[in-house]
């Protein structure tokens, strides 16, 4: 049985404002779901990981067949009339949030689609939300929010004016992160030395704290 609801997708409009984006709650099935916890990365530390340094169970490597699939990139493609035959995709898996994290900005531009699935059963905190926002300096110039419930996608166009964030959060919130990326050397390159970058500067802030 399927984990993802391609067709709830399919059915969910892209709204515009501030940006193209979408949201479907419950497009992980309650088995999937249940499946994909079971079988989460083992992960102890803040930060995104990157999928392939990664172990994990059979409940959690369906999710990302299927997310892989090519399904679900020609449903992406369409519903943002955005060709990603010559995409690549990465995957970064996350835990657990730090105080660092939230921060207000607009994603790595070599990034096309960005793809959130959210993974907690609950979730009752109004901190760690993430908003979609209107300018690139205010948290609460807030277009949408959507809490990091379990089984809720999220897909957004990357653009200059793509700003999300959420309030400062510490503990355990689980997200996967899936991301179409435009091919050639200089997107892939210059992504990796901004991640890397990334986690060298979260590195040196817990150390001067």
């Amino acid at each position: 049985m399927p984990y993802l609801d391609l067709a709830a997708i399919e059915a969910t409009p892209v709204t515009p404002d501030p940006f193209d984006f979408l949201v479907v709650p419950d497009c992980v099935s309650v088995a999937g779901l249940e499946a994909a916890n079971r079988d989460y990365p083992d992960i102890e530390t803040p930060g995104n990981k990157d999928l392939e340094s990664l172990h994990y169970g059979p409940g959690f490597r369906a999710l990302i067949d299927e997310l892989n699939s090519a399904a679900f990139q020609q449903i992406i493609s369409s519903k943002f009339a955005v060709d990603l035959e010559d995409a690549y995709t990465t995957i970064t898996v996350r835990k657990f949030c730090e105080s660092s994290d939230g921060n207000i900005h607009t994603d790595h531009w070599s990034k096309v689609i960005t793809v959130l699935v959210y993974f907690n059963t609950d979730w009752e905190n109004p901190a760690g939300q993430l908003r979609l926002l209107r300018s690139p300096d205010d948290i609460e110039d807030c277009a949408a929010e959507i809490p990091p419930l379990g089984g809720t996608l999220l897909a957004f166009r990357r653009t200059d004016i793509s700003w999300h964030g959420h309030k400062r959060f510490v503990g355990e919130r689980r997200m996967l992160q899936l991301n179409f990326v435009k091919t050639g050397r200089t997107a892939r390159y210059t992504q990796q030395f901004a991640r890397f970058s990334t986690r060298m500067m979260k590195r040196v802030a817990r150390l001067v704290q």
